[in-house]
């Protein structure tokens, strides 16, 4: 996966086959987000779910750093106006991210910080540099992040990790990132591709229609608010649905699924 382009622009979306890619596109500021990188993000998650032909969504940045999350400057002109706050902007890209229908992936290819960390925390998995680091400097900001941020933290990293990165501020390195189950998987530089290709064959090839509706549950779990009745249809549909007769038919006959 290249990193080739130069010219600082919104998100870029390129989809190729199964895979779509989002990249975050401002290098020069280590693709620090705008505003409007916030809108745009939106939209191109609208297309990748309408797509019916995308099962695995990468998201990842432009040079050096994945991202050094939302700009500081907008924060603090748009606390003293009228406008809704970035914060309440911010978590809903973030929150959206997270449920989306199809399985994503972090491409890590450099440091992430801020509200970044959170961007990265909503895809389902994160593969890493092993040159990476992040740290969350909102206690030493004196901001007080919003609250499916912080859950997400405590959720996927649990209790202790979540306190130490949000009061102490203080930055970790990838091999710590690995430890506190922040990163899926850490990687040489010059491996990042082979590993998140590998992971995005493997989820690209498996049934979108069930992996969809498990991540909902899984996510609704981890939020304590399972939808239980949706997730008993959803389980009861699959049983009859198409997805599952290719899958018993593909291993009978020892050959890989045509989902």
């Amino acid at each position: 996966m290249s990193d080739a382009a130069e010219t600082a622009t919104p998100p870029l979306l390129e989809i190729s086959g199964p895979r779509a890619t989002i990249r975050l596109n401002r290098p020069k500021h280590m693709n620090r987000l705008q505003a409007e990188d916030l809108v745009e993000l939106v939209g191109l998650f609208h297309r990748v779910e309408a797509d019916p032909a995308v099962r695995v969504l990468v998201l990842t940045g432009t040079g050096r750093a994945f991202s050094a999350g939302y700009d500081l400057n907008s924060v603090s002109a748009r606390a003293t106006g009228d406008e809704p706050s970035t914060g309440s902007a911010f978590e809903g890209v973030a929150n959206r991210l997270e449920d989306l229908g199809v399985p994503t992936i972090c491409r890590l290819n450099g440091g992430v910080y801020g509200g970044s960390t959170d961007l990265a925390l909503a895809c389902d998995f994160r593969i890493g540099v092993d040159t990476a680091e992040m740290f969350m400097p909102a206690a030493k900001l004196g901001l007080h992040y919003y609250p499916s941020g912080i859950r997400r933290y405590v959720t996927r990293l649990g209790f202790d990790n979540a306190k130490m990165l949000f009061l102490t501020g203080q930055k970790i390195g990838a091999v710590e990132m690995l430890r506190i189950g922040y990163l899926t998987a850490m990687v040489p530089e010059e491996a990042l591709d082979e590993e998140v290709d590998r992971l995005a064959n493997i989820l690209a090839a498996n049934a979108p229609r069930a992996m969809a509706g498990m991540k909902r549950a899984i996510n609704e779990f981890a939020r304590g608010a399972l939808d239980s009745e949706a997730a008993d249809h959803r389980h009861r549909e699959s049983l009859r649905g198409p997805e599952i007769q290719e899958g018993i038919r593909a291993r009978a006959e020892k050959r890989p699924p045509r989902f």
